[in-house]
Order: C-alpha cells, then sequence, then structure tokens
C-alpha cells in the first residue's frame, strides 16, 4: 500500500468529482511532498462531480474516512493515509457514493503488511 502525499488524486464515485487536499502537517515528506495523515481526506470540497439533476445532489464534500489509515505508521501522533482510503460523499443517494484514491501522488514508499 502506498502512503498519499499532498498531490495525491482522490475522485467520488463519479469519477469526474476530484476531492480537493489541504496537508496538516509539515514534518514529513516524500520526494518534496507533504504526506497526508488521519483527517486530511476529511470535509474536503469536490468539484466537477457530474451527478446532477432534478432531485439528485452531486457530491459537495467528503465525510469520515471508513479505512485506509495505517495501522502502523504515525506522525505526531495521527495516523498516516494510504492508498486505500475510502470514505463516504454527501451525494446522493446518501450513504452510497464513496471517495476514493485515484493516485497516491508518489510511487517511492509504501507501508508492508
Amino acid at each position: 500500500m502506498r502512503i498519499l502525499v499532498e498531490n495525491a488524486l482522490l475522485v467520488c464515485d463519479h469519477e469526474a468529482g476530484r476531492v480537493s487536499i489541504a496537508p496538516t502537517q509539515d514534518l514529513v515528506r516524500i520526494n518534496g511532498s507533504r504526506v497526508l495523515v488521519e483527517r486530511d481526506p476529511e470535509g474536503r470540497s469536490i468539484t466537477g462531480c457530474p451527478n446532477v439533476g432534478a432531485t439528485i445532489k452531486p457530491c459537495l464534500s467528503t465525510l469520515p474516512v471508513r479505512e485506509g489509515y495505517s495501522h502502523l505508521l504515525r506522525i505526531n501522533g495521527r495516523r498516516v493515509c494510504l492508498d486505500t482510503v475510502r470514505g463516504l460523499t454527501d451525494g446522493t443517494p446518501p450513504g452510497t457514493v464513496d471517495y476514493h484514491v485515484r493516485r497516491p501522488g508518489q510511487t517511492l514508499v509504501t507501508e508492508m503488511d
């Protein structure tokens, strides 16, 4: 599993909706990019979701991560984000649309199981 960095690409399940990334730690970098930690993917805006209609709400923000935080690695006590990060969006139908990692932003560092 690859570690996520600030130039990772996270998208909603509709694939066109892009999650904005805002790293909250500045201690650890991989190839110059800050590593993402626990809660970095949560509460972020999503732009470009094509899921639009009369009674359909597009994905506009991320909800808490359900899986994908490291059980091994931490930075300042916060778990590192892995390329398995997944959580729900606020899109419709509620409780069914996830966001996930399309690209981790780096290919150098992995966490072994």
